[in-house]
């Protein structure tokens, strides 16, 4: 049991309530205490007492608590608790056990899978596929450190009307469909020349029913090399990302399994106009007219080739909040259709990415891609990592370039849309990814010089508390908390406090000074180090030794 979880049970107990009817949260200064509750102001009222007189009558039945030095009452009503020199030496024991810390078994035994990044071949990787890694990879990686075992997945529109424009802008401009910038192109110019001649557009249509049927050997040539073309280049992205997925799901495939649910339930899916619908929070086609299958017929294969891969617990997806309304509806389907699955899958929505120029189109070419934006990033931090002392400058550039554009995404909820600001997010002061990075950097360095001077750490359990070694405790409860929320911004917002205290420790003491205390401060230092290397890797952002 936590100190955070035998506080709750005993304020319970004193009040005579549940403990889920406890509030207990971090005073927003320190001077106030680890712990605060305001329960007394809760429920006074219903107990029939004053709030002071609640909490003066609750704080005398807590008497001597573990891990506790001191209780305190508080204005009209709270308790604030501060934590013992003893708990606070423990956590930077366990701290500095790099692959335990920050861990906790809330989901032990449970499977899950977490859907996200989902780019499709012959089309860029655009920016929205960024939004969706990061905040995927990082949901993924919450969710494995609270014990659960975790699937990633990955959901390509290997087939559909994009693929049928793409494939006519490679045999209009006679592009090469084994070069990734020329699918892009051939896509561009089959999107715009949809949208604008209705002679075009028959004839992408027909291409789109070959590509379906297989019917045409010219045609499954191109696609079969764009196909495999895409992919590649996806996963080189993939490797800068950090991302590695344990299963790959198409819409090839999952649209078989799709119709067959679609076609069995004709009492939930119904015609109209010639095309099969559904009625639900909203109408959505599910057949089109022309008889061929919509994104909502394959997500329904989708979950059941999902659930036979990998008999999950929880099915996450990860989608732009675009899609939030076609999630509705699916999901709303799939209660009827497949009711067991159901209630194992969940959405979640990330906003748009905006830069100077507002919302990005990939139908126009007006675009800035994931790739292009990863790319003149790792540009910007190039020159800074040459003067580093890196070993390796080209792969410091990149782990810059990612962690700048990880952090920006992953700094607010999920649903919010990000401005992102290129020189804020590669900026070494305050609100940024690098700024962690180089703070983790500071802490490896003093280690290594530590080393170099053959100094060790210990632990001084009588030392007195600081700032950052209170901060320090809180990491395992920052990381419960956005796992439990799938929301990586609440790990982030902690990381960033952290790290500013961390910083702001480290230039007012000397910590090598060689006196007896330098060993407790060493060891502190390196706590620092494990927990900003485990918080990074929890969010996806490479942790540099070297910067």
């Amino acid at each position: 049991m936590t100190i955070a979880e035998d506080l709750k049970k005993r304020i319970a107990d004193a009040a005579r309530i549940s403990s889920a009817e406890v509030t207990l949260e971090h005073p927003a200064e320190l001077k106030n205490g680890d712990y605060s509750s305001p329960v007394a102001i809760q429920y006074a009222k219903k107990l029939g007492k004053k709030p002071r007189d609640l909490t003066e009558e609750i704080v005398a039945k807590l008497r001597t608590i573990e891990g506790v030095d001191k209780i305190e009452v508080a204005g009209a009503g709270f308790i604030n608790f501060y934590l013992a020199r003893s708990a606070l030496a423990k956590a930077m024991e366990e701290a500095r056990l790099e692959t335990t810390w920050g861990r906790n078994d809330t989901n032990k035994d449970k499977k899950m899978m977490v859907e996200y990044t989902d780019p499709n071949p012959f089309k860029e990787f655009h920016i929205g596929h960024l939004m969706s890694n990061a905040i995927g990879e990082s949901v993924a990686r919450l969710t494995e450190f609270t014990g659960a075992e975790v699937k990633r997945a990955n959901y390509q529109g290997d087939v559909g009307p994009h693929v049928a424009k793409a494939i006519w802008g490679l045999k209009k401009l006679g592009l090469n469909a084994a070069d990734p910038t020329d699918l892009g192109k051939a896509y561009v110019a089959g999107a715009s020349a949809y949208e604008d001649d209705a002679n075009v557009r028959a004839e992408i249509d027909a291409i789109n029913a070959k590509l379906y049927e297989r019917s045409d050997d010219e045609l499954n040539k191109l696609y079969d090399v764009g196909r495999k073309t895409s992919l590649a280049h996806f996963e080189e992205i993939y490797k800068v990302l950090g991302t590695k997925f344990d299963h790959y799901f198409f819409e090839s495939e999952a649209a078989p399994k799709g119709m067959e649910i679609v076609g069995a339930h004709p009492d939930v899916f119904v015609k109209s106009e010639g095309a099969i619908v559904y009625h639900g929070p909203h109408t959505r086609v599910f057949f089109t007219a022309k008889g061929l299958p919509t994104y909502e017929t394959k997500e329904l294969g989708l979950a059941l080739m999902k659930a036979k891969e990998f008999p999950f617990d929880l099915s996450i997806t990860v989608t732009a909040h675009e899609q939030s309304g076609y999630f509705e509806v699916v999901l709303d389907a799939m209660k009827k259709v497949l009711p067991e699955l159901a209630p194992k899958v969940k959405h979640i929505s990330h906003g748009m990415m905006r830069l100077a120029s507002g919302k990005m189109s990939s139908r126009t070419g007006d675009v800035i891609t994931g790739e292009s934006l990863l790319r003149d990033l790792t540009e910007a931090a190039r020159g800074r990592a040459k003067e580093s002392r890196a070993e390796d400058p080209e792969k410091l550039s990149q782990d810059i370039a990612v962690g700048a554009i990880k952090y920006q995404i992953l700094k607010q909820a999920s649903g919010r849309d990000i401005i992102f600001d290129r020189e804020r997010a590669l900026s070494l002061e305050g609100d940024s990814g690098p700024y962690l990075q180089y703070a983790h950097a500071r802490a490896h360095g003093v280690m290594e010089k530590a080393r170099e001077q053959n100094v060790a750490a210990a632990v001084d359990k009588n030392a007195e508390p600081t700032g950052l070694s209170r901060l320090l405790h809180r990491f395992p409860e920052a990381v419960a908390k956005a796992a439990q929320e799938l929301e990586p911004h609440l790990l982030t917002n902690y990381l960033l406090e952290f790290a500013s205290a961390f910083n702001r420790w480290y230039a007012n003491e000397q910590i090598l000074d060689g006196t007896p205390a330098a060993a407790h401060k060493l060891a502190l230092t390196d706590a620092v180090r494990v927990t900003l290397k485990n918080g990074l890797w929890l969010l996806g952002i490479p942790a540099p030794e070297k910067m």
